[in-house]
Parts: C-alpha cells; sequence; structure tokens
C-alpha cells in the first residue's frame, strides 16, 4: 500500500441476537471455513434501508432467526485492505440487541457453514475478532443492567 491509496469507508449492521434457554443466557454465532471463524451477524445495507432495517435482514438472512430490536450497541470500526486494488477501507459496523421471534438456525443462508447458540462465557471465548468480543460484553452488560431494573422493581 502506499500513501496516496484510495481510502473507502463502508458502513454495516448487525446484532447480538440473545435468549434465555434453561436458565442459562445464549447467543447465537456464525461460523466459517476450516477452522472454523467464529463472529456475529452482520451485512452491507440495501438501497433506501436504515441501519436498523440492515440489522434485522442481515441477522434474519445469515443465523436464519426472526428478531426484533431490543437496543442500540453502538459501533465497531477498523481498518483493512485490498492490495490488488490499492484500497484501504475504514469499516464502521453497526450493532444491535436482538431477541428472537421466529425462525430457526438450520434456515440461515449459504454465507456460514454453520449458525448455532453459544452459552455466553463459551461464546466471549469463542469469538475470532476482539471488537466483536467487545459488542458481545456490551450486550451483556446491558442485559445485566435491565435485570437489575427489572428485579428492583419487583420489590
Amino acid at each position: 500500500m502506499n500513501a496516496k491509496s484510495r481510502v473507502e469507508n463502508p458502513v454495516s449492521a448487525g446484532g447480538v441476537v440473545y435468549q434465555r434457554h434453561g436458565g442459562r443466557l445464549e447467543t447465537v454465532l456464525c461460523g466459517r471455513g476450516q477452522p472454523i471463524r467464529w463472529s456475529l451477524a452482520k451485512g452491507t445495507p440495501d438501497a433506501g434501508e436504515t441501519l436498523e432495517q440492515t440489522a434485522l435482514r442481515e441477522v434474519w438472512e445469515e443465523t436464519g432467526l426472526e428478531v426484533e430490536l431490543d437496543g442500540s450497541l453502538g459501533s465497531i470500526d477498523y481498518w483493512f485492505a485490498d492490495r490488488g486494488k490499492d484500497v484501504r477501507y475504514h469499516k464502521t459496523v453497526h450493532y444491535y440487541l436482538m431477541v428472537p421471534v421466529g425462525g430457526a438456525t438450520d434456515q440461515h443462508d449459504p454465507e456460514f457453514d454453520v449458525v448455532q447458540w453459544y452459552g455466553v462465557e463459551d461464546a466471549l471465548k469463542t469469538l475470532a475478532y476482539p471488537n466483536e468480543v467487545d459488542v458481545l460484553k456490551r450486550a451483556l452488560d446491558l442485559i445485566a443492567e435491565r435485570d437489575g431494573a427489572d428485579s428492583g422493581e419487583r420489590n
């Protein structure tokens, strides 16, 4: 890469889908490759889509789950390059907390080889990208904050 490389600024949106199963908090991860690299579902907006619409669609396509938004998790950004095209990318990904309302992980699209539920502690150790670990931690903090508020309301 040289100092005059073109810089592009792509944007994506995705989500952390969570559920409680048998008293255990779980999240869904998407995996591909050999060895499998696990990540959160995310993708690029279609023309005219809001970030929220993109996140809902991409999570549905990539996980097979119909989901609803349950809050914002902010965004992450990172750099990568395509040396063949002499382009550097500064990508921003907006994430949302989501809950499943239908669908099934075996209905995911072919972009990923496997999609499965993980206990959140295992998911934190399994995610391939540190910035996605940070997003999952944000999600867990938001869930814990809400759980605390919920239990406080009952007392």
